[in-house]
């Protein structure tokens, strides 16, 4: 089963231009590529790359498309031109931004130019640069310094509002960059400690909402007025996330709605915020907001947006959504695999945790039969989320026997600032203790304590690793998928880009250096037992392989059972699926073989 989960293919729309066509990320062929889908429906492939795709847009008013992709999972993206009227298979790639030192991001293209970010200028600052198509000039819109971590130009050209990596853990600053003065004008304060997503513009140019938490718990969409310089809540709820995509109408928004790893989506009326109608997708999935999933979009006269849905029983799959009619419809690729019918949602429950917090956690049950055993499967981030969307190491984990417990641990988004804030810096630990509440409450559903193992890959392997180092007598095994093993040389060694950001959420090593020893578990190598799986690509550009390399190599010289897999064309976990059928068969083998034997 493992293989059919893996090799279950999976879409996500990027791109709707004029005449209704789709530019899909598709990886049916072992690797995420672009994909044309045509207003009747019919698919073509536009790449056909031995690395993955990452992004493409419509050069609008043209036949072209601005593609991003990188190298052995280096994520320094390359941009591309294609022509569509080329009919070869694929058509020709044309380099039109290359530098291999450096990434490079399309955010918006115009039929004279396309807008990228770039951090060519000294390796860690992102500028925001539009490169005229037909002469290839350059003019640096922004070069303010700090990671740009979204754009958004306005639909006259006028603005562009900037998300930007501020002081505080998990926090954004928004920026209004006037495109032809270049003048900068703050909206958000730097050191405020304010998550801002989805900057949507209002089709005149007059204003944007914005999901933001300023000043609440939640994520709210808020209303920011050009003329006024103003804000304005639109949308409130203080129990759940809210986001919102205005419609070029002018008239409606498409919100989106986060609930205990559901996002659902919903119609509005923008003027009020009144609700018209709960658009009809499948239950218990995520429509919007998941990581590493695109956003929805709109087409550019309103008539039908496009968004990617998946959940635990469907890979992310683009559906088309109608405006007038309400209509929903599945977008799937020719030779679509049946999906199999074991495939089940998981159940929802809260873990008492140390210091009496609940930590949110979803048990996905044994659809084989079943093993007596249990995975604890840690998300990365640590500001990322386990949502109830699709996840085929769990799904096969479940259908190998194992019950799978997926928490969300303190630290972990859409469930409120606050609760994303209990993890920062000093309080790292508190996160690992939630490992331990877990694993005192498994009896209570039935489960044996003695035969379980955690699972986890970026965060989450740092969270493998540190269950194991902290917790010595309570995990049988673990697996470690680019994981931390030293926050010090972790955050000495990660790309120059990170570094800032990722310091602001577990610490500075000119002042926390101490803490940063005392919380890593490689300080703490030698109270490790458990057997440990380490998985790694050799091009990671966020968690250096010589985190890896440094804790197998440690555990080895104390007769702890380990084993390290370094993929060689991959970088931060795996993307092709390749490697990941030659990867997880190894890692299942190792925890059926641990778990079986564990007392």
């Amino acid at each position: 089963m493992l293989t059919d989960f893996f090799s279950l293919p999976t879409t996500m729309a990027l791109d709707v231009d004029d005449e209704g066509r789709l530019l899909v990320l598709y990886d049916g062929t072992g690797t995420r590529q672009i994909n044309e889908v045509m207003p009747d429906g019919s698919w073509r492939a536009l790449t056909a790359l031995d690395d993955t795709v990452r992004t493409a847009r419509f050069v609008p008013g043209s036949s072209r498309v601005v593609v991003e992709h990188d190298f052995g999972g280096s994520e320094r993206g390359q941009l591309s031109m294609l022509d569509l009227d080329d009919q070869s298979a694929p058509p020709a790639l044309v380099a039109l931004v290359h530098d291999r030192a450096f990434k490079h991001n399309p955010v918006d293209a115009k039929p004279d130019r396309v807008l990228y970010t770039t951090n060519r200028r000294n390796g860690t600052d992102f500028d925001l640069v539009a490169r005229a198509l037909s002469t290839g000039v350059e003019r640096v819109v922004y070069e303010g310094g700090g990671w740009v971590m979204g754009v958004k130009p306005s639909p006259d050209g006028k603005w562009v509002v900037l998300s930007l990596a501020s002081a505080p853990a998990n926090s954004m600053q928004l920026l209004l960059v006037d495109t032809t003065s270049r003048a900068v004008t703050e909206l958000t304060p730097y050191d405020a400690h304010n998550d801002q997503q989805a900057v949507s513009w209002l089709p005149d140019s007059s204003g944007f909402v914005v999901s933001s938490n300023a000043g609440r718990d939640r994520l709210a969409v808020r209303r920011y007025d050009l003329d006024a310089a103003a804000w304005s809540d639109l949308l409130v709820d203080d129990e759940r996330d809210l986001a919102g995509w205005v419609c070029p109408d002018g008239e409606h928004l498409l919100v989106a709605v986060t609930d205990d790893g559901v996002v659902s989506l919903e119609l509005h009326k923008l003027a009020d915020g009144a609700l018209v109608a709960p658009l009809d997708l499948p239950a218990g999935g995520t429509a919007a907001r998941a990581m590493m999933t695109p956003d929805p979009l709109w087409s550019p006269d309103g008539s039908f947006a496009v968004l990617t849905y998946g959940s635990s029983v469907e890979p992310p799959t683009v559906y088309r959504y109608t405006l007038a009619s309400g209509e929903v419809v599945a977008m799937r690729p020719p030779g679509m695999p049946e999906l199999p019918a074991e495939l089940t949602h998981p159940e929802s429950y809260r873990v008492p945790s140390f210091d009496g917090e609940q930590v949110p956690v979803f048990v996905y049950r044994p659809t084989g039969p079943d093993l007596g055993s249990t995975i604890v499967h840690v998300h990365g981030g640590p500001e990322g989320a386990a949502m109830r969307n699709w996840n085929p190491v769990v799904a096969a984990l479940a259908a190998e026997g194992h019950t799978v417990v997926v928490p969300n641990v303190r630290g972990s988004a859409s469930y409120g600032k606050r609760w994303y804030s209990l993890d920062d810096r000093e309080l790292r630990l508190d996160s690992v203790k939630d490992l331990a509440a877990i694993h005192a409450w498994l009896p209570s559903i039935g489960l044996d304590p003695s035969r379980a193992a955690l699972w986890g890959g970026s965060y989450g392997g740092y969270m493998v690793l540190a269950g194991l180092a902290f917790q010595p007598t309570l995990w049988a095994a673990g697996v470690d998928i680019v994981g931390i093993a030293s926050l010090v040389t972790f955050l000495e060694n990660t790309s120059d880009y990170r570094r800032a950001t990722r310091e602001r959420e577990y610490g500075y090593l000119a002042t926390d250096r101490d803490f940063l020893e005392e919380a890593s578990p490689l300080s703490r190598v030698d109270d490790i037992r458990a057997p440990l799986f380490v998985i790694h690509g050799a091009n990671d550009p966020r968690v250096p392989l010589s985190e890896a390399e440094q804790i197998t190599e440690a555990l080895a010289k104390r007769d702890i059972p380990c084993q390290l897999l370094v993929y060689s064309d991959e970088g931060h976990g795996l993307a092709k699926l390749d490697n990941k059928l030659d990867a997880y068969p190894k890692a299942f083998t190792f925890l059926r073989e641990h778990l079986t034997t564990a007392e």
